[in-house]
C-alpha cells in the first residue's frame, strides 16, 4: 500500500517536474514545482525504487507488468540521469556554449539536472537599467527531445493520478 502511494507520488511530481517547460507557463505550476526542481534526483531515485519494486513482484508473482511501474521507471531515470551518468540530458547547444539564441551570455538560470530554464528565475535582462537594452527574445519554442520528455511528463501525471484510483 505505501509502496503504491510512493509509486503514485513519484509518478505524479515527477510528470510534474518533467512538463516543466509545458506547465511552467502558469504560475501557479511554476510556484509548486519551482522549490521541487532542486531536489528531482530524489523523487528519479523514489519512482525508480517504486518502480522496480513492482516490476520485480509482478514479474514473479503475477499477474502482468503494469504500465505503473513502467512509467515510474521511465521518470527515475530521466529525472535522475544527471546523477547516474553525470550529463545533463537536455542542454541545448546555446546553453552549452554559454550564450543564448541574442547572443548575450548565459545566467545559468537552468534547473538542476534537465537543463530546461527554471520557471520561477529572472532572466538575465531583467536586471538591465538601461532603456537602450534590445528587447527580450521570446521564450524558445519546445521542439525534439525537450517536446517528447515534456509530453511524457503530463502522460506521467495522468498515470500516477490514475493509479490513485486503482486497487493494487
Amino acid at each position: 500500500m505505501l509502496m503504491a502511494l510512493l509509486l503514485d507520488a513519484a509518478n505524479i511530481i515527477g510528470g510534474l517536474l518533467l512538463a516543466l517547460p509545458i506547465l511552467g507557463r502558469f504560475p501557479v505550476v511554476a510556484r509548486i514545482t519551482g522549490p521541487l526542481a532542486r531536489w528531482q534526483w530524489l523523487v528519479g531515485i523514489v519512482a525508480l525504487v517504486a518502480g522496480g519494486y513492482y516490476l520485480i513482484v509482478h514479474l514473479i508473482s503475477g499477474p502482468h507488468l503494469f504500465h505503473f511501474e513502467v512509467v515510474g521507471i521511465a521518470v527515475g531515470v530521466i529525472l535522475a540521469w544527471d546523477r547516474l551518468t553525470g550529463k545533463k540530458p537536455l542542454v541545448t547547444a546555446a546553453a552549452s556554449s554559454g550564450t543564448t539564441s541574442s547572443g548575450a551570455a548565459s545566467s545559468g538560470t537552468s534547473s538542476p539536472g534537465i537543463g530546461w530554464p527554471s520557471a520561477g528565475s529572472p532572466p538575465e535582462h531583467a536586471t538591465a537599467t538601461s532603456p537602450q537594452t534590445a528587447p527580450a527574445p521570446a521564450p524558445a519554442d519546445l521542439s525534439g527531445p525537450a517536446l517528447l520528455i515534456a509530453v511524457f511528463g503530463i502522460i506521467a501525471i495522468i498515470v500516477g493520478i490514475q493509479g490513485l484510483f486503482t486497487p493494487n
